[in-house]
């Protein structure tokens, strides 16, 4: 997943989100569904390493990750989806964020942002070859391959490029900020449109790669509503997913 945008603590709701998943298009994956990972789930599944990247649990644990792009050589041995699904099997955010501290210390990962929230605390981890976690504010963040919310670190390796996805990724947050008197279920409603809109540069079409897929995300307390679309937004409807924890 390569677009992860969420407003933490910013609305009567406590999580919102909007993402957009850029993969291969010949990669299999199932949609979400209810799934029992040391805890009940509600996730997509990337079929080829059985992980997922992103998903919330029974706790309200709400983990997503997207790929980083670093010039650091990793050699990744181990999935990126298979550490979130590791993450939602914990109770809290933080329990989430302490599981990922160890598995970086255990295992090679190639480069990852994760996000990791509760109704109590949001964190975002950097995974270059080290570790960097700090804790986020209420409010509206945009996350990338290259960095969130305005710290980017740009690699030799694909410049153009990356300095092209972060200047689109500041202006979606500009465009996203609250606007007077909004609603969560607006503010996620207008999220969709942006997300799906290529003038923001976040919905992808290329060749043999692409946005495979879309999730809106509301997590608040025991109500936790999940829409998924299976293909790119531009084209592909929301639908609810069925089965909810």
């Amino acid at each position: 997943m390569c677009t992860l945008v969420f407003a933490w603590q910013a609305f009567e709701q406590s999580l919102l989100v909007g993402a957009n998943r850029d993969e291969r298009l010949d990669r299999p994956s199932e949609p979400p569904a209810v799934r029992g990972w040391n805890a009940s789930v509600v996730a997509p599944v990337d079929a080829d390493a059985g992980g997922t990247w992103i998903g919330y649990n029974e706790h309200a644990v709400f983990v997503a990750i997207t790929n980083r792009w670093t010039d650091a050589e990793l050699a990744g041995e181990r999935s990126r989806g298979r550490l979130v699904r590791d993450a939602l099997g914990q109770e809290t955010a933080e329990d989430a964020a302490r599981l990922v501290e160890a598995a970086v210390g255990d295992h090679e990962y190639q480069g990852f942002n994760i996000v990791l929230a509760d109704e109590t605390a949001a964190m975002y981890a950097e995974w270059d070859g080290q570790l960097s976690l700090r804790n986020l504010e209420s409010g509206v963040h945009v996350v990338v391959n290259v960095g969130a919310d305005g710290r980017y670190r740009i690699p030799a390796k694909g410049q153009d490029h990356a300095e092209r996805q972060a200047e689109n990724a500041d202006r979606l947050a500009r465009e996203l900020r609250p606007e007077p008197g909004e609603t969560g279920p607006e503010w996620l409603d207008r999220t969709a449109t942006l997300i799906a809109d290529h003038e923001y540069g976040v919905c992808v079409h290329g060749d043999g790669f692409g946005t495979r897929s879309s999730s809106l995300i509301l997590v608040d307390g025991s109500d936790r509503r999940y829409r998924y679309a299976d293909g790119p937004p531009c084209e592909t409807a929301y639908r609810p997913v069925e089965g909810q924890v």
